[in-house]
């Protein structure tokens, strides 16, 4: 297993930016693909970008492509997901998560694949 622990969410406002960060530690970590989810009240999680721990490519969800941005420290292990232009339907509590493969594939967005998790950190966006 592997440990994540989030920070970095807060409040913005509509057109704003954020950024989160996932600390990542344990045993075999190279040999993950780590993601970030996002869970508003009421829907289903859901799959926000994911990376493999030590490559490429860079999978981002269609509703945050071209605003959000995934990467990595890898020196920290810290894995970054920049923020900007948000919305208010990008509210939602933000999970990093991490599953045991090297590669994250077209099934990354598939939360049953995830076997760690993070506490989650609150980004709220009016």
């Amino acid at each position: 297993h592997v440990q994540l622990v989030e920070s970095g969410g807060g409040s913005a406002q509509a057109g704003g930016s954020l950024r989160l960060s996932c600390v990542v530690s344990g045993r075999r970590i190279d040999e993950h693909c780590v993601a970030w989810f996002r869970q508003a009240p009421e829907k289903e999680r859901e799959g926000v970008a994911a990376v493999p721990y030590d490559g490429s490519p860079t999978y981002y969800a269609n509703s945050v492509r071209g605003r959000f941005t995934l990467s990595r420290d890898i020196g920290k292990s810290v894995f970054y997901l920049q923020m900007h232009g948000l919305r208010p339907e990008d509210t939602a509590m933000y999970y990093c998560a991490a599953q045991r493969s090297q590669y994250c594939g077209n099934g990354w967005k598939h939360a049953d694949e995830y076997r760690d998790w993070g506490q989650g950190t609150q980004v709220t966006v009016s």
